[in-house]
């Protein structure tokens, strides 16, 4: 019987012979698509920029700069609707591909 892992022990992971989706690890038809298809990375990236712009938009409006509350205010929707846009479309893409529609009851 081994030892549960300790810091530092490094556990190896068999990447070979697994591709996208992992069917043997998940039922998830796909899981890790965020991570595996870099053509989300955009769409995440403006959506976390998005939410750092509402914490600054909100600091702004409190220590009473109105005019850069009301300019973080635009990027930050701006940001937020286009991000979503991008991811959206993208998963679009990947279901297209396999037929599918976006709003088949299928997992995610």
């Amino acid at each position: 019987m081994s030892a549960p892992n300790t810091p530092g022990e490094r556990r190896e992971v068999p990447v070979a012979g697994h591709s996208f989706p992992d069917d043997s690890r998940t039922t998830r038809s796909h899981a890790g698509e965020a991570l595996e298809d870099t053509r989300n990375w955009p769409g995440m990236i403006l959506v976390g920029l998005g939410i750092v712009l509402v914490g600054l938009t909100l600091v702004a409006a409190g220590y009473g700069f109105e005019g850069w509350a009301i300019i973080a205010g635009i990027a930050c929707g701006v940001c937020l609707v286009v991000g979503a846009a991008l991811v959206v479309f993208e998963h679009r893409r990947v279901k297209a591909l396999e037929g599918r529609s976006l709003t088949d009851p299928a997992g995610h």
